[in-house]
């Protein structure tokens, strides 16, 4: 299983980035996938979060301080998940994480016990 972020960047307050996490290595309609991101020395934190497969409506979750402002979207064909980001604010400014868990029941959750992690893409937001 692997998961590979791309995406980040540097970017001024109130500017957009999309991130890019491809996953390989298992059925990708059968996880769940999220975002999290932490800055250095403090906890990580979730993000969102998507499940979505042919068959049914995509199902996604947010935290409260991105709502609004960043869209989790999945392109099952590509094994990608994005996270468009806008109206970016100095204090989105972490490392960005993509995470997966096999999803017994179909949806996703945030926080959850995800078991499978990629390495990150920093994202910095300056004013």
């Amino acid at each position: 299983v692997q998961l590979v972020e791309s995406g980040g960047g540097l970017v001024q307050a109130g500017g957009s980035l999309r991130l890019s996490c491809v996953a390989s290595g298992f059925r990708f309609e059968d996880f769940a996938i999220g975002w999290f991101r932490q800055v250095p020395g403090k906890e990580r934190k979730e993000v969102s979060c998507i499940t979505s497969n042919p068959s049914n409506p995509s199902i996604t979750k947010y935290t409260e301080s991105v709502r609004g402002r960043f869209t989790i979207s999945s392109d099952n064909a590509k094994n990608t998940v994005y996270l468009q980001m806008n109206s970016l604010k100095p204090e989105d400014t972490a490392i960005y994480y993509c995470a997966a868990y096999l999803s017994s029941v179909y949806g996703c959750n945030i926080p959850y016990d995800y078991e499978y992690w990629g390495q990150g893409t920093q994202v910095t937001v300056f004013s």
